[in-house]
């Protein structure tokens, strides 16, 4: 972090480790002088002061409460105007740089396999001699100081943010290969916004209808001084990071019918039926992501990653032990199953009491509810939609492959239950972890394989939701349970 002095106005600003104290002028937001700070402290609405993840302690010379802040009984950062010395304390860091590293470099060369995430970054370095795996790594996306979703990252490139969107990225990016100075040869792979900021082309193309990306890739370009291939995409909005799940998946290489769904902030999904391959990408919200969710979380030590129901009640794991902090993605899919179970939320989502415990003193509210409704209806309508243009059933489906860090502890069962997919495709379930990943480190170790990757993204036909009435009318019907 920078430490700034200034002769007119200063914030003295409280973090978990250290105090600092920043020079500034006029009246910025104190999320923008975060976010020039260097600070992963997340605004996952992207300033929209709508997910109260950003609350802070504010004491001095700062804009008093505005509506919303009154209305969430909180300071939020992306609300408070700094107007002369100040002093805020941060409730707590959001990137707690969950980096694990395994094993020690050991290869002279490596290689390196890298998915760009809107949330999380994976990295994976093998030994370039004998193509085994040296290490591994995992980090915050720390763009999600700016927003949660590609559309605010975006919108934050065209207001003149993508330099400090590109370096915070590459700054992760080589923080996180620390130690392992020889990388030759990289595979980067992510959807088609990630790239675009990555690679600090400006996302324009991206940011209204048609909405048809002037770069889908399929070339090598520089990243961190390594030669680096980034895979082709194959929209706007259904990037590499599907093309590489696909190749992961081996769905093309097979005659039956299956689905991809790779769930995250942005929910990519394809289908493979009769020889040929649909895809769409359908805007979850970071819900799953535990943002916009009160208590919400990622998923690390505290968080509640399971729920389930016994005699009439709730009972719940959490990461680590101990009490919880906390409800992630998986918890909070497994507890909103676990309450209709209990008949606690009716087929509507409401829910008796404005709010249900579920651990601890975790509760989810009805806003809460309301939020997952909003999330797994755009992914089950993304689903039938794809169904319905391609001319399938959920019947046909032989295999559902889950794919994306969060859909590696999703229970099958609880996302059916909430209708975020079909029931009868629970037990065709396959979970395959970081697909995107596994392809990318696929196309690393086999070079040949790009143009099996490249005929993938080339063949696969894009079905866009937005404007599109048929997930229009879908959508509001999957809101209900």
């Amino acid at each position: 972090m920078k430490t700034v002095t200034a002769n007119k106005k200063t914030l003295t600003l409280h973090t978990q480790d250290q105090t600092v104290t920043i020079g500034f002028e006029g009246a910025p937001l104190l999320m923008e002088v975060l976010q020039l700070q260097g600070l992963r402290f997340a605004h996952p609405c992207g300033g929209r002061g709508v997910c109260k993840q950003c609350a802070v302690e504010a004491r001095g010379n700062v804009s008093p409460p505005d509506e919303l802040e009154r209305q969430s009984g909180t300071r939020l950062s992306c609300r408070i105007r700094l107007l002369g010395d100040c002093e805020v304390t941060l409730r707590e860091l959001s990137g707690f740089e969950k980096q694990t590293k395994e094993n020690a470099p050991a290869a002279s060369a490596l290689l390196l396999a890298a998915d760009i995430g809107t949330t999380t970054l994976d990295i994976r370095l093998f030994d370039a001699l004998t193509g085994a795996p040296v290490a591994g790594a995992s980090a915050l996306n720390p763009q999600v100081a700016f927003a949660s979703d590609v559309i605010g990252r975006v919108s934050a490139a065209l207001e003149g943010k993508g330099d400090a969107l590109r370096r915070r990225l590459l700054d992760t990016l080589g923080g996180m290969l620390a130690g392992y100075p020889r990388v030759v040869r990289a595979v980067v792979t992510g959807n088609t916004v990630m790239l675009y900021l990555l690679t600090g082309r400006s996302p324009r193309p991206l940011a209204a209808a048609p909405f048809t990306a002037d770069c889908l890739f399929g070339h090598s370009e520089d990243v961190l001084g390594i030669p680096a291939y980034l895979p082709r995409c194959t929209g706007a909005f259904t990037g590499a990071d599907l093309t590489c799940a696909v190749l992961a998946s081996g769905m093309t290489e097979s005659t039956d019918t299956s689905l991809l769904c790779d769930i995250g902030t942005n929910g990519e999904i394809a289908l493979w039926h009769k020889g040929r391959l649909s895809v769409t990408s359908a805007a979850v919200g970071p819900a799953f992501e535990g943002a916009g969710i009160s208590c919400g979380m990622g998923g690390v030590p505290g968080a509640i990653d399971k729920v389930w129901t016994a005699q009439s009640a709730l009972d719940a794991h959490v990461i680590g032990g101990g009490e919880p902090r906390g409800v992630c993605g998986s918890g909070l899919i497994d507890a909103v199953a676990a309450l209709l179970e209990l008949r606690i939320i009716d087929r509507n989502g409401t829910m008796e009491g404005g709010s249900a415990p579920i651990a601890g003193g975790i509760r989810l509210t009805q806003r809460d509810i309301r939020q997952v409704q909003l999330a797994k209806a755009a992914v089950a309508a993304g689903i039938e939609t794809l169904l319905e243009t391609a001319g399938a059933a959920a019947r046909d489906i032989r295999t559902l492959f889950i794919a994306g860090g969060f859909g590696s502890h999703l229970n099958p069962r609880s996302a059916a239950a909430i209708g975020l997919f079909p029931r009868s495709l629970a037990p065709k379930a396959l979970v395959l972890g970081n697909a995107a990943l596994n392809g990318a480190s696929r196309l690393l170790l086999d070079e040949s394989l790009q143009k099996t990757a490249d005929a993938i993204a080339r063949a696969a036909v894009p079905v866009p939701l937005s404007g599109n009435p048929l997930f229009a009318g879908k959508y509001i019907r999957h809101m209900n349970f």
